[in-house]
């Protein structure tokens, strides 16, 4: 209860009708006496409890900023840790690359093979102005294979379309890869240096000649045999199979006619 000062001053004043004893109170100046120290009691009570509040506030507030500023922290902490480890994005697969990567692992692929063997003569006069003295004649036997096929390190990303599910390539055209003879069987059936052995001695001249006529032959033998035609039927056959294994259900494997300069090219 709060009391005024004019209703403290009323209650505590006492008038006299003598003057007062000295060191001696009345019983109602005491009660007085031990109101106003109640009150300043209750006031120094609240003074100290306000104190405290307030200290209290004080320093839950800074608990408050100091939990505010961890939660930030590790919410900043953990925002950090998601951007360094977000994941990698997809990968962009280039299926033409990747089709051109897988069939070019078969680098040369040889689909025909013509086993050739065939007889060159060779012959070389020995002169004395324009009179001929002597004429030496070797024949040879060779004997070999011609390979033809396509050379898939010339195939591109532009000679592979995918379409919905469907994937068509364009291979190469077809070449000669490879044309060899066989030196072990093959060799001079015939040497001769004619009359009086007058004719040049050049055998392994003429060998040499009978070798290099041997191989261009048999670059126009496997041409005429349509063996660039059948490589080029084959390498259909092969690519699609290879592809199909991969994994790729409906492929469509187109060849390339045959250059004209594969035929007429010295091997």
């Amino acid at each position: 209860m709060i009391i005024s000062d004019r209703e403290f001053k009323t209650d505590c004043t006492i008038v006299h009708s003598r003057p007062p004893v000295h060191n001696m109170r009345t019983s109602k100046q005491s009660r007085c006496d031990s109101r106003n120290a109640n009150r300043v009691n209750r006031v120094s009570f609240l003074l100290k409890n306000f104190l405290l509040l307030s200290k209290g506030g004080i320093v839950l507030i800074i608990l408050l900023l100091l939990w505010g500023m961890w939660r930030a922290g590790h919410r900043f902490l953990a925002e950090v840790e998601a951007f360094l480890n977000a994941p990698p994005p997809a990968p962009q697969i280039n299926i033409s690359s990747l089709i051109v990567d897988r069939i070019r692992g078969a680098s040369e692929l040889t689909t025909a093979i013509l086993a050739i063997e065939t007889v060159v003569p060779t012959a070389q006069e020995r002169k004395l102005g324009n009179f001929v003295l002597g004429t030496t004649k070797l024949l040879y036997i060779a004997r070999g294979e011609v390979k033809a096929g396509i050379d898939l390190s010339n195939l591109t990303a532009e000679n592979v379309k995918v379409s919905n599910d469907t994937i068509q390539i364009r291979l190469p055209p077809p070449k000669i890869l490879d044309n060899q003879i066989d030196i072990n069987r093959s060799g001079v059936y015939y040497y001769d240096r004619g009359f009086l052995s007058l004719g040049p001695d050049v055998a392994p001249q003429l060998q040499t000649m009978a070798q290099r006529e041997t191989l261009e032959k048999f670059v126009a033998t496997a041409c005429s045999e349509g063996l660039l035609e059948e490589a080029n039927e084959r390498a259909k056959l092969a690519i699609a199979q290879l592809l199909t294994t991969a994994g790729y259900e409906k492929v469509e494997v187109n060849a390339t006619t045959p250059s004209p300069e594969t035929c007429s090219a010295t091997q």
